[in-house]
């Protein structure tokens, strides 16, 4: 997911639209392959004529998924490279713990909901928000929301955080995902 992010990133766009419905395996050869779909919200941050990064703004309309959204997004600025990490960020809570703290938040419209999503986020300390999983996650998401507007994100350095958090958790690099093992081919038939 961070290879995908980072490969559309180095065409000089942001996603903006960061979320798991966004990411899908491959099949076939492909199977071991994760891929990032729908790119309408998508946008250059990098002029296309002099390579120069966009401007800073503020006061942006909200574009995006306020449950993955970065906490800048909410706040109205310009997003970049950083905001598809943060959100990405949002994305492994969601997928490690089954759900954001943020997700069942009601308002009268989706304006007071978004207020209430954002709220949350700025109260809720990062080491908080990752409590119960492995400090990388913290490390990551600080890492993201410590960004400035116009840095290079290191993905070098996020995915030796992951890596090394792969290799502490005793997995091997066999390219075997649980869902291409054949029992789990069967236990998918049986639950269907």
């Amino acid at each position: 997911m961070v290879n995908g992010i980072e490969q559309l990133h180095l065409h000089s766009y942001v996603h903006r639209d960061i979320k798991p419905e966004n990411f899908v395996m491959g099949i076939g050869e492909r199977k071991d392959s994760v891929f990032l779909l729908d790119f309408g919200l998508s946008k250059l941050f990098r002029d296309s004529i002099s390579g120069l990064h966009i401007a800073y703004r503020e006061y942006k309309n909200f574009t995006g998924t306020a449950r993955y959204a970065s906490v800048n997004t909410h706040l109205g600025a310009e997003q970049s490279r950083r905001d598809d990490l943060e959100a990405l960020g949002y994305v492994f809570i969601y997928f490690l713990k089954g759900e954001l703290p943020w997700q069942n938040v009601q308002g009268v419209d989706k304006r007071e909901r978004y207020a209430q999503i954002l709220n949350k986020k700025l109260k809720m300390p990062v080491n908080e928000l990752c409590k119960g999983l492995p400090l990388e996650f913290e490390s990551y998401l600080s890492y993201c929301r410590r960004m400035k507007f116009n840095e290079r994100p290191d993905y070098t350095y996020i995915k030796k955080i992951f890596q090394e958090l792969f290799i502490k958790q005793g997995f091997s690099f066999d390219w075997v995902y649980d869902w291409s093992r054949p029992s789990f081919a069967v236990f998918i038939q049986v639950i269907m």
